[in-house]
C-alpha cells in the first residue's frame, strides 16, 4: 500500500537507489552461472518499503555480485513512472501490476513464469494472474488487510465514561454501533485528551486512495456479492452508495480536522495523528504498522475493525483482505537479465535474509509456502487472524477491477467537493456510476 515516507518521495519524484555491485561474484540462481552476466532493475510500487527494498537488494549484490537497481515511484505516480521507464533502453526487468486491469495494460510485456520459484512456491497457484494462453504471468507477493485501525486504550477510556454506548469493543459489529461509539468519542474528545475520533481524511495523493479506492471497495463488494459478479462488469449501480455516504460522513464529521480543510491534509498527517494518540480511529491497513510502531500507541493497544456501512449481514463481516501487488518480469529484457531477475526473486522468498526482510522488516503476509516459520509480529495481521478464527467472512479486494485511474480520480474529486461542501452527494454517485460506464467503454473499446 502507499503511505508514509512519501514526503521525501513526493518531493523527489523518484527515490532512486542504484545498488550496483561488482559483477565479479557468481549467481544465486539454481542453474549455475546462468545469470552471472545479467542484472536486475526493479521498479517498486510501495513507497513505504523503499528503504527496505534498497537494503535487501544491497545484501543480494553483496552476496552474489549481481547488480540490483531499485527505483521507487512516488505515491500515486506508479503507472506514469512505469510508462516512462519502460520506454527507456534500460527498462525495468521487474515491475508490478495491481491486478487484472493493470495486467491488461502490460500483458505484452509479461513473461511466462511457469518455471519460476515464485510460481512453484505459491500456496495456491490459482491466485496468479494468467495470460490469454493460461500461463501465469503475474505473481502476488504480499497479501494485505485493511479496515479501521483503532486505539484500544482510548476506546476503553471512552467505555469508562458515563453513558458510553458499549461495554466492550467486541460489541462493534455493525454501522449503527460504530456510529454511536464514534459520536460519543467525538463529544467527549476533551475529556479523552484527543483532537477527534477519526484522523483527518486528507485528499492529496498520499491519502485520497484510502477513500476513492479502498473505501469505495466496500459498496462494490456488497453489490458484486449480491449480483454474483465475476470479473469486471461493464456497469455498476448505486445500490450500496448510501452506505458509502454514511461511513464517509462518519469519518469527516467526527475528525481531527474540519471537513472544509481536508484538501490540505496528507497521509502523513493522518498517520501522525493516530500514532501520537490524537485520534482513536484511522482507516488504513497492515502496512501502516511500520510507521505507527514505537510511538505513543503501544503494540498491545493496536486493533483493527471491519469497515461497516450498514449493509445486511455485516455483523458477519471480517476485514478486507487481498493483494494489488503482483510481480511481472519484463519479457523484453535480455535472457540474462530475465534469468537474473528470476534468481533474485527466488532468493527473496527462500533465503533467510529475504524472508526475514519480507516478513519482519516489511511486515508482509506472503502467499508462498516458504514462509511457514516467518510470520510477522504485526498486531493488525493478528487481528485479521482473529476474525478469521471467529468465522467472519473476509471482504475481498474488488478495486483491482476498477476500470481506470481516471475513474478513481473522478470519484476522489467528487468526494472532496462533497466534503468541502462545494458539491453534493449526487456528484459522487454520478462519478461512481456514470464514470464507471464511461471509463469501461474507453478502456475496453
Amino acid at each position: 500500500m502507499i503511505t508514509r515516507r512519501t514526503g521525501k518521495l513526493l518531493a523527489a519524484g523518484l527515490a532512486v537507489t542504484a545498488l550496483a555491485g561488482a559483477l565479479a561474484g557468481c549467481s544465486a540462481g539454481s542453474d549455475g552461472d546462468s545469470s552471472a552476466d545479467g542484472k536486475v532493475y526493479y521498479l517498486n510500487f510501495k513507497p513505504e518499503q523503499a528503504e527496505d527494498w534498497s537494503a535487501l537488494a544491497a545484501e543480494y549484490t553483496k552476496e552474489t555480485g549481481v547488480q540490483v537497481d531499485v527505483q521507487t515511484a512516488a505515491s500515486g505516480t506508479y503507472e506514469t513512472t512505469l510508462k516512462s521507464e519502460m520506454a527507456k533502453s534500460n527498462a525495468p526487468t521487474l515491475f508490478q501490476v495491481n491486478g487484472p486491469v493493470g495486467l491488461a495494460s502490460w500483458k505484452d510485456y509479461a513473461s511466462d513464469l511457469t518455471d519460476t520459484a515464485i510460481y512453484e512456491h505459491l500456496n495456491d497457484q490459482s491466485v496468479a494472474l494468467t495470460n490469454d494462453d493460461g500461463a501465469p504471468v503475474a505473481i502476488p507477493y504480499v497479501q494485505e488487510t485493511y479496515g479501521i485501525i483503532y486505539n484500544k486504550k482510548l476506546v476503553n477510556d471512552y467505555i469508562a465514561l458515563p453513558g458510553a454506548a458499549i461495554t466492550n469493543v467486541d460489541e462493534i459489529d455493525n454501522f449503527d454501533t460504530l456510529k454511536a461509539v464514534v459520536e460519543g468519542i467525538q463529544a467527549n474528545k476533551d475529556a479523552l485528551g484527543i483532537e477527534g475520533a477519526f484522523t483527518s481524511a486528507g485528499f492529496d495523493s498520499s491519502s485520497d486512495w484510502r477513500f476513492k479506492t479502498h473505501l469505495a471497495n466496500i459498496p462494490l463488494y456488497y453489490q458484486f456479492k449480491a449480483d454474483d459478479v465475476k470479473g469486471q462488469p461493464a456497469t455498476i449501480t448505486d445500490e450500496y452508495l448510501d452506505g458509502y455516504q454514511r461511513i464517509f460522513d462518519l469519518y469527516i464529521d467526527n475528525s481531527t480536522t474540519e471537513r472544509t480543510l481536508l484538501s490540505s491534509k496528507t497521509g502523513e498527517d493522518a498517520n501522525a495523528e493516530f500514532a501520537l494518540g490524537k485520534a482513536v480511529f484511522y482507516q488504513n491497513g497492515t502496512w501502516a504498522y511500520n510507521d505507527i510502531k514505537g510511538q505513543a500507541v503501544a503494540d498491545e493497544d493496536l486493533g483493527m475493525l471491519p469497515i461497516y456501512i450498514g449493509a445486511d449481514g455485516e455483523e458477519n463481516q471480517g476485514l478486507t483482505t487481498g493483494s494489488e501487488n503482483y510481480w511481472v518480469i519484463n519479457n523484453e529484457a535480455s535472457e540474462a537479465d530475465q534469468q537474473a531477475t528470476k534468481d533474485f526473486l527466488e532468493w527473496v522468498i527462500t533465503s533467510d535474509t529475504g524472508r526475514e526482510s519480507l516478513a519482519n522488516t516489511m511486515g508482509f503476509v506472503t502467499p508462498f509456502d516458504t514462509f511457514a516459520d516467518y510470520l510477522p509480529a504485526n498486531p493488525f495481521i493478528q487481528a485479521d487472524a482473529a476474525y478469521t478464527a471467529a468465522g467472519k467472512t473476509a471482504v475481498t479486494w474488488n478495486f483491482t477491477v476498477m476500470p481506470s485511474e481516471e475513474w478513481k480520480n473522478g470519484v476522489g474529486q467528487a468526494l472532496l467537493q462533497y466534503a468541502q461542501e462545494t458539491g453534493d452527494w449526487d456528484g459522487v454517485v454520478t462519478a461512481f456510476v456514470d464514470g464507471w460506464a464511461t471509463e469501461y467503454d474507453l478502456t475496453n473499446g
